[in-house]
Parts: structure tokens; sequence; C-alpha cells
């Protein structure tokens, strides 16, 4: 790996000194140009002297905002440097989606393993997406459970026979409309006497016998099957 110039940005003086510690020992290559412990000294740097790669903190003074909003405005401004982001933010998943958002090359947490020389070159070489063990460890824990939940909403859909017109009508009553407002959606074949009775052979199909049955428990059943998927109850495009 080539020399790189490095701005490291960190309010805590123990973790900037640990983290220049790591630099000088694992990473001879990066020159420190700078470090900034606030918003207002990292412009003032990066304004004085372009860096390769920003080594980024988010929880700057308290704030977690503040290191998003350098992280998107760095890659607006100077789209061609680097931005890791070197985070004790362990647990707060939606801030690491804002940061990806904003443009962020990566993410280290300040756990396990920490930051590795191996990091950082992956960084430095382009590769997109350069996470350590701990965020990977979350990340493949949600991959996994998407693709179960895809498969049993799959397997719900072929067990209980539900085709694509019943699968719209329980999405549609999920979302409030009523048996007129859906009878009238492009493509909707049915009047509201047909749908009325699609909901009681869903409601056969689904629900225990002996059960009262309205549209709600129906639609309630539909989503602990896995039939409806609730993150992604969107109505149809008229």
């Amino acid at each position: 790996m080539e020399q790189f110039k490095l701005i490291i940005v960190e309010d805590v003086p123990l973790e900037l000194k640990g983290t220049e510690g790591i630099i000088r020992n694992e990473i001879p290559e990066a020159q420190v140009i700078g470090t900034a412990a606030d918003e207002t000294s990292y412009w003032k740097l990066i304004k004085q002297q372009q860096p390769d790669l920003v080594l980024l903190d988010l929880g700057l003074g308290g704030s977690t905002t503040i290191g998003v909003e350098i992280c998107r405005q760095t890659k607006e401004l100077y789209p061609q440097v680097r931005i890791l982001i070197f985070t004790g933010e362990i647990l707060n998943e939606k801030l690491w989606v804002d940061v990806l958002d904003a443009g962020a090359d990566g993410i280290i947490l300040k756990s396990g393993e920490l930051l590795t020389r191996r990091d950082v070159v992956a960084v430095m070489e382009g590769k997109e997406l350069v996470f350590n063990e701990p965020i990977l460890k979350t990340i493949v824990t949600r991959f996994k459970q998407i693709v179960s939940n895809q498969l049993a909403r799959q397997e719900a859909l072929i067990d209980y026979e539900i085709d694509e017109y019943d699968e719209r009508f329980l999405r549609h009553l999920a979302l409030g409309y009523t048996k007129d407002q859906i009878a009238g959606l492009r493509g909707m074949p049915f009047g509201v006497k047909s749908l009325e009775k699609r909901q009681n052979e869903l409601a056969k199909k689904l629900i225990p016998a002996g059960e009262n049955v309205n549209a709600t428990r129906l639609v309630v059943r539909a989503l602990e099957l896995r039939i409806l998927d609730l993150d992604n109850l969107m109505p149809d495009v008229d």
C-alpha cells in the first residue's frame, strides 16, 4: 500500500491516543495530517489540506448526528475522499444505516478486533462497505432473519393456496381499505359480493374452526402466518 494522508476525527483524548497508536504501529503508510475533536476543527483542517482518508468517530460532543453530517457533506464536497467510520456506537443500528446512506465507505465498531490494517487497506484499495467482525455478525443475523421470513411466506402462500388476488385483498384490508375501495382497484376483477365470498373462503382456510371471524381477525391471522409481510404493506399504485 502506498503512503496516504489521513485525518482522524475523535473527541475523546484517550481514544484518540489509542487510535494514533494503532495507526503508528499497524499502518505506517498513513501520514496523519491532522486530528479534530469537533466539526469546526475538522472543516478547518480539510480546507487546508485534503486527505485521502478520514477516520471518523460519530459521537462528537455527545451528538451522533454531527458525525453523520460530516460524512454526508464531505462526500458531497470531496467525493474522492474515503471515509471510514470508527465508532463506539455499537448498538445504534439506525445510526449505521444513516451514515451508510451518507456515503461512508465502511464502519468499524470499537469492539472486538477494533481497527486493523486489513480494514484500512481494503478501503484504500477501493473496496466498498468495509466492516469489522462485530458489525458483520449483526448484518449476518439480520440477513438470516430476512431470508427465513421470506421462505416462511413463500411456504405459507403455497400451503394455504393463496393466489395473487387473495394477497392483494388481504394486503389492502390490512391497510384499512373497505371492500368497496378494494373492488375499485385497477386490475381487481371482483365486486363487493365476490370479495365477501373470498373473505369467507380465506377464513375457512386460515382460521381454526369455531373462532369468530371478521376482517381484522383475518388480517391478523395472515400476518401471523407471514402471508402478509408487515414491513412491506404497500397499496397498489393505481
